[in-house]
């Protein structure tokens, strides 16, 4: 693998590695949407998909006539692929740095302000005011939990009012550093290394590449 393809491969995964052990190692939670960490995964893996899988069905006659054009247009089905998989997820909220047993008070005193009649079973919460029914699911490994749609029926509306609430309530909150998140930091730095060293292995190579893009780039916007 050519030193450009190897960036393009580990770069994102290496951002996201670096960015997750981050956040693991903060004193505070971090709650996001279902969709925001789902993208967040899908560009982390963006260069694997398109030095890898999606290479192999790249029109060898298309790319010796249109060159770069052709992984724009990979990139731009990647990206609507990525899309329509966001559309079709079920609504999900994400907390990182927090247990199930830390945050079962937190969402319990958050969940009796905006719906007296609100119901436990277990794990599983249903909150008829807002419409929305979730499961907890923790992860003891990054020390994080889900908050997972159960049931057929969901108000997005609800879900929204829940992120809010239960954002604001955490922000209050601190907790101690994740240490395993030293680990994805490794790993992260790992990638970066290895980047650099092929890069340092054959700098002629990557320059070229760089060039051809650019070169790419400027006879497009000369185009137009």
């Amino acid at each position: 693998m050519e030193a450009f393809q190897l960036c393009v491969a580990l770069g994102p995964v290496a951002v996201y590695l670096l960015l997750l052990g981050a956040v693991n190692l903060s004193r505070r939670p971090l709650l996001v949407s279902g969709v925001r960490d789902a993208a967040a995964l899908a560009l982390a893996i963006s260069g694997m998909a398109l030095v890898g899988p999606i290479e192999l069905f790249v029109p060898f006659e298309a790319a010796s006539q249109y060159g770069a054009l052709v992984w724009v247009l990979l990139a731009a089905l990647y990206a609507m692929g990525v899309a329509l998989w966001l559309l079709v997820l079920r609504p999900r909220l994400v907390i990182y740095n927090v247990s199930v047993d830390f945050l079962r008070p937190i969402l319990a005193e958050v969940v009796s302000r905006l719906d007296a009649d609100a119901r436990w079973a277990g794990d599983s919460l249903a909150i008829p005011e807002l419409g929305v029914q979730l499961c907890m699911d923790g992860s003891g490994l990054l020390r994080g939990v889900s908050l997972v749609s159960a049931g057929g029926r969901q108000e997005p509306a609800g879900w929204r009012r829940l992120e809010s609430a239960l954002g604001a309530a955490l922000a209050r909150e601190e907790v101690g550093r994740n240490q395993r998140a030293l680990a994805l930091i490794g790993v992260g730095l790992v990638c970066v290394a290895a980047m650099l060293l092929a890069i340092w292995h054959d700098p002629q190579a990557a320059a070229r590449s760089l060039l051809d893009i650019g070169h790419w780039f400027l006879r497009l916007l000369r185009s137009q």
